[in-house]
C-alpha cells in the first residue's frame, strides 16, 4: 500500500505556477522564501546536493521528487512542481520511464490539467501494477473532473482493497455527490469520518473539506461553516479549502473575511482572484482592488501567450465580474467547459451565459445537471433564472446544435 500522503498528494489539486510580473520599483517585495535555517529546506538541499552527484538515483529522484509534490500542496507554492519535475529530468522524456517515474509524472501532469497525458501514464502504470492505489485515486480524481463518472466511480471501487476506508469513501463520496446521490453519499461520508479516529490531519481536512462543499451545495451554510472552519484548523495553509471556503464566504456577503483570509495568499492567482473580488465589495479598498485587477489582468494575459488553458476558469471569473466582459468570459467558460466538468465549471458557463442573454450557451450544462442529477442551489438558482425554454430559446438551441 502506498503512504496516506502519497495518496493525498495525488488526489487533491494542486494549483499552477502563477505567470511572472515585473516590480514597480526596486523597494517590492516579491517573495517570502522560505528560511534557509529551516528543517526542511535544509533536508531538500541535500537531498537535492546527493541527487546532483549521482541524477540517476532513481529511488533518490522518486523520493526527492515526492517531497516536492507535498510542499507544493502544505506550502501552496507550485513551484515545488517545477523542482519535482526536475528531479525527474533524466526519465521524464522517455515513452515508458519506470513506474514510480511514470506514476509521478502523471500527479504534476494532472495538476497542470494535462489530463490526456496523465490518463495514459496513469493506464501505463496500472497495467504493470494493477494493485497501485495511488495510480487508481489519482485516475479516479482525472475522471471525475473530465465528468467520466461511472469509470471514476470504479476506480474509487478498486481502493477497497488497497487503503484505508476513509479514502475509499471520499473518493466514492466526491463522485456520488454530484450525480444524483449527495444525501446518502454526505452521511456515508460522514459516518465514515467520525469512525476513523486519529487519522492524519490531510486526510482530515480532504474529507471534510468535501463535506464542506456537500453542506454548501444543500444550503446548510451553518454546517458548511462548522466544517470549513474545523477542515482549516487542519490545514490552513491548503490552497483548494481556502478556494472553496472564501467562496462560500463571498457567496454570503462576507468579504472583509475573504481578505482577512487571503492577505498573504496572492502568490496563487485563483486566490488572488478571490482577493481582487472581495476587494471590489468593499468601500475605501478600490486603490488595493485595482492594484490587484491589474496584476490579474498580466498574470492571464502572459498565461494566454503561452498557451496555457489551466486558469480558464478563473480567468472567466475575472473577465465576467471584475471587468465586465461578457463575451470574453462566456467564450473562455465555454472552452474551460470542453475540458473539465466540476461544480464550478458548470456556474460560470451558467453566470457567463446568463450575463450575455445567451441561452443556447446554457444548454450543454443544463443538459448535464438534468441528465446527472446534479444537486447545488447555486446552480439551480441560476437555471431558474434562464427560465423555462421558450419557443424562441427552443429555436435558438436548435440552431445552435445543442437539443
Amino acid at each position: 500500500m502506498k503512504t496516506l500522503i502519497s495518496l493525498l498528494c495525488s488526489c487533491l489539486p494542486l494549483l499552477a505556477l502563477a505567470a511572472p510580473y515585473t516590480p514597480k520599483d526596486g523597494s517590492a517585495v516579491i517573495e517570502q522564501l522560505p528560511r534557509r535555517a529551516d528543517a526542511t529546506q535544509i533536508a531538500l538541499r541535500g537531498l537535492r546536493q546527493q541527487l546532483n552527484a549521482t541524477p540517476q538515483d532513481l529511488a533518490l529522484a522518486t523520493s526527492l521528487a515526492q517531497r516536492y509534490i507535498s510542499l507544493a500542496r502544505s506550502e501552496t507554492d507550485p513551484r515545488y512542481l517545477g523542482y519535482a519535475q526536475a528531479a525527474l529530468a533524466p526519465w521524464w522524456q522517455q515513452a515508458a520511464p519506470p513506474v514510480p517515474v511514470r506514476l509521478l509524472r502523471a500527479t504534476i501532469l494532472q495538476s497542470t490539467h494535462q489530463f490526456g497525458p496523465a490518463l495514459q501514464d496513469l493506464d501505463a502504470v496500472l497495467a504493470q501494477q494493477p494493485q497501485n492505489g495511488q495510480a487508481w485515486l489519482t485516475r479516479a480524481t482525472v475522471l471525475t473532473v473530465q465528468g467520466d463518472y461511472a469509470r471514476a466511480t470504479a476506480a474509487c471501487a478498486r481502493l477497497s482493497a488497497l487503503t484505508t476506508q476513509l479514502v475509499t469513501v471520499t473518493c466514492i463520496a466526491n463522485v456520488a455527490s454530484v450525480t444524483g446521490r449527495a444525501a446518502t453519499s454526505e452521511q456515508l461520508l460522514d459516518l465514515t469520518l467520525q469512525r476513523s479516529a486519529g487519522v492524519a490531519p490531510e486526510l482530515e481536512s480532504w474529507a471534510m473539506t468535501l463535506l464542506a462543499e456537500m453542506a454548501t451545495r444543500r444550503g446548510e451554510n451553518a454546517l458548511a461553516e462548522a466544517r470549513y472552519t474545523k477542515a482549516l484548523a487542519q490545514q490552513p495553509r491548503d490552497s483548494y479549502l481556502l478556494g472553496a471556503y472564501t467562496d462560500f464566504l463571498l457567496d454570503q456577503q462576507r468579504p472583509r473575511e475573504v481578505v482577512k483570509l487571503l492577505q498573504d495568499q496572492q502568490r496563487i492567482d485563483a486566490l488572488l482572484l478571490r482577493y481582487a473580488l472581495a476587494l471590489q465589495a468593499l468601500p475605501g479598498r478600490q486603490t488595493a482592488f485595482q492594484a490587484a485587477k491589474v496584476e490579474l489582468a498580466a498574470r492571464f494575459h502572459a498565461a494566454m501567450q503561452r498557451g496555457d488553458t489551466v486558469h480558464q476558469r478563473e480567468q472567466a471569473r475575472f473577465a465576467l465580474f471584475l471587468q465586465q466582459d461578457v463575451p470574453a468570459a462566456l467564450q473562455l467558460a465555454q472552452k474551460n467547459w470542453a475540458i473539465q466538468k466540476e461544480v464550478p465549471d458548470m456556474r460560470i458557463l451558467l453566470e457567463a451565459a446568463l450575463a450575455a442573454r445567451n441561452y443556447p450557451a446554457a444548454q450543454p450544462v443544463l443538459a448535464w445537471i438534468a441528465a446527472n442529477g446534479v444537486e447545488d442551489v447555486a446552480l439551480h438558482r441560476l437555471v431558474r433564472q434562464l427560465g423555462p425554454l421558450d419557443g424562441q430559446k427552443i429555436s435558438a438551441a436548435k440552431k445552435a446544435g445543442t437539443l
